[in-house]
């Protein structure tokens, strides 16, 4: 039975304006903590990304940031994070921070988040990969993104089910922070590990 190791968490680099969203992601890197699970996120300080980073630290647990060059004093690189990794481009930090999770969580974002989520969906809609995909639709953020999903399948573009629990396509949805960390250890637990290991050269 594989095991919750290491998290992904794609998030915004600004708050918000609900302050929800802090609080959410407050009570995830909290939860990752508790947990004992690895954070590896996109190495800024400020914003979701920064509160999630300080939280799991400020509760003693680990965190990697990665992040490439030219964002690194853009978004103000988080100094205090247990390991920093400076990659050339966002190539290889998307890269790296794949081979690193286990599992990918979205919190709300924006187009960066967007676009990273997204990506781990389609590598899993190839069968390049079984890591458990969540997106925690804090305050109906990603509510709009989900009908869009459903109107895909519903023309006939995606998968009727993609939206279920199809172990090839392990995308997964809730409306809280506190069910992330433990959707999560039940998605991983159901899978052999090599189905977590096996595609970690896959860019």
């Amino acid at each position: 039975m594989a095991e919750l190791r290491n998290v992904c968490v794609y998030c915004g680099s600004n708050d918000g304006t609900s302050p929800e969203y802090a609080a959410a992601a407050q009570i995830l890197g909290r939860d990752i903590a508790e947990a004992g699970i690895r954070l590896i996120y996109g190495g800024g300080s400020v914003g979701l990304m920064g509160i999630v980073a300080r939280t799991v630290l400020e509760n003693d647990g680990k965190v990697t940031g990665i992040i490439p060059q030219f964002l690194k004093d853009r978004e103000v690189m988080l100094g205090e994070a247990s390991e920093l990794v400076v990659t050339a481009d966002m190539h290889e930090r998307k890269r790296i921070m794949f081979e690193r999770a286990d599992a990918f969580v979205a919190l709300p974002g924006g187009i960066g988040t967007l676009e990273e989520v997204v990506e781990m969906m389609t590598w899993a809609q190839l069968d390049q990969h079984e890591k458990p995909i969540l997106i925690a639709n804090v305050n109906g953020f990603w509510d709009p993104l989900v009908d869009q999903f459903r109107r895909m399948a519903d023309d006939g573009f995606l998968r009727k089910d993609f939206l279920g629990e199809h172990v090839a396509l392990p995308v997964r949805f809730c409306d809280s922070a506190e069910d992330v960390i433990p959707t999560l250890q039940d998605a991983v637990a159901d899978l052999p590990q090599p189905a977590l290991d096996e595609r970690a050269g896959l860019m």
